[in-house]
């Protein structure tokens, strides 16, 4: 039975389809890019990871803006300070979005939101509904929500209180962003939430072929959503 969709903060009763993006959580440009090309024309937005940055720099960015002119490009730089400065480095590659941990202070997301499109605030360890009023009433509406690499690798799987804080985060007013050791089947399970971004990384790029992944969580996207 197909759950029941809630209405949005604006009174909206049809959800927009969520975009699907690929998280390139690599250790090298060569393989990052490799990647980038087998799946760029079948998602939506293109992340270079924190890993890859940590790797090569912001080099890779301005590498897959020059490869996908007209893809929202996104910076993983879970960026804890000196925001305006790692923001404008990114930005001058050709990041159009970029993280911030969300134990920043509310300076350093300003100082970031300043230099790129929009600012997405990563959800990590011991953040308040308090906090993410703050970050809306400084003007940053973009949440990721996280089952992190390490949660998932010590047996955690998404569950109902997971999803009543992507549901709840919804009804603030963010657009967020869900992400960690999501696969198709796991997809059906934010049915009726109005769900901004899929951000898959190794369920896509490890898979044997990851264009035709792409498309198959494009696929159940469109027909959960559509």
């Amino acid at each position: 039975m197909k759950s029941p969709s809630f209405l949005t903060k604006k009174g909206e009763d049809k959800m927009s389809i969520p975009n699907l993006q690929v998280a390139l959580d690599h250790s090298n440009i060569k393989d990052a890019i490799k990647d980038a090309v087998a799946v760029g024309q079948d998602v939506d937005i293109i992340e270079a990871g924190t890993v890859l940055m940590l790797e090569v720099g912001s080099e890779v960015v301005g590498v897959l803006r020059e490869l996908f002119p007209n893809k929202t490009i996104v910076a993983d730089t879970k960026c804890a300070d000196a925001g305006g400065t790692v923001a404008k480095n990114c930005a001058n590659r050709g990041a159009d979005w970029m993280t911030c941990i969300c134990s920043a202070t509310i300076a350093t997301m300003k100082a970031a939101a300043k230099e790129v499109k929009e600012i997405q605030v990563e959800l990590y360890g011991d953040w308040t509904y308090e906090h993410a009023q703050q970050w809306l009433d400084a003007g940053i509406n973009q949440a990721i929500y996280h089952q992190s690499r390490d949660a998932l690798l010590a047996g955690e799987t998404w569950g109902e209180k997971d999803l009543n804080k992507v549901k709840k985060l919804v009804e603030m007013g963010f657009k967020v962003s869900v992400t960690g050791g999501l696969n198709i089947d796991t997809l059906k399970l934010f049915e009726g939430i109005d769900v901004y971004t899929f951000i898959a990384g190794r369920g896509i790029t490890q898979a044997e072929d990851p264009a035709a992944a792409a498309r198959a969580f494009k696929d159940e996207i469109r027909r959960i959503w559509g």
